[in-house]
């Protein structure tokens, strides 16, 4: 199943530059789970989280469900990126 194109398809809406969104699978130990890394402007990541966890909680929670299809643990990590100009 492509998590990052249901990622995509849910964030985009609301984030203010999509085209800089960036998801990434990263390596797991076991086969039954799936670690993902969001990576987002400050503001971005920001609006992903939401107040008190909110809307990341419910990704998380729309991401746990498709994986259940597939009988895998989807984890979700959230970082930014600055940018700096030097």
């Amino acid at each position: 199943m492509d998590y990052e194109k249901i990622i995509h398809t849910i964030v985009d809406p609301i984030l203010i530059n999509p085209s800089a969104l960036m998801v990434r699978e990263l390596p797991n130990d076991g086969e039954a789970d799936v670690t993902l890394l969001i990576v987002a402007e400050s503001e971005d990541t920001a609006r992903l989280i939401g107040k008190k966890g909110s809307v990341a909680n419910a990704l998380r929670e729309i991401i746990s469900i498709a994986g259940k299809t597939e009988n895998k643990r989807i984890h979700l990590k959230f970082e930014s990126f600055d940018e700096e100009e030097k």
